[in-house]
């Protein structure tokens, strides 16, 4: 299974683990768009830095995301399980850890309540049920 981890505040912790909030932002930055990315095998390296760009631009080149994606011969990673954890707890601290259903990654404005700038474009990271 593979296993995208994603530290959290106590807040945002409390309320992923409470069922209320159902997704988390991520920047659109070279750090989480090589953890949430893959290129194809043929896809040279140096896109990368205008990948990241026209993913975060609004007014994009491409019709939507997934065209994006595909011109620069990127796609999302597959995950199994979202592990999201208060912090950065040891692996016995089971109170400060919650394994949930990973059920995609999308690019789009977020929930503002839930941390999100209006207007501004992140990874979406996407959560099921909890996994016991």
């Amino acid at each position: 299974m593979k296993d995208l981890r994603l530290p959290l505040k106590t807040n945002w912790f409390e309320i992923t683990k409470a069922g209320i909030k159902t997704e988390d932002y991520r920047e659109i930055n070279d750090y989480w768009c090589r953890r949430l990315l893959e290129l194809d095998e043929e896809t040279e390296w140096d896109v990368w830095n205008e990948l990241i760009e026209d993913l975060a631009n609004p007014n994009r080149k491409h019709e939507d995301v997934y065209q994006c994606l595909s011109f620069f011969g990127a796609r999302f990673k597959k995950f199994d399980v979202n592990t999201m954890t208060l912090g950065y707890p040891k692996s016995t601290d089971t109170e400060r850890i919650i394994k949930l259903e990973h059920k995609g990654v999308e690019i789009r404005t977020g929930n503002p309540e839930w941390g999100a700038e209006p207007n501004k474009l992140y990874f979406v990271i996407k959560h099921g049920n909890i996994i016991p």
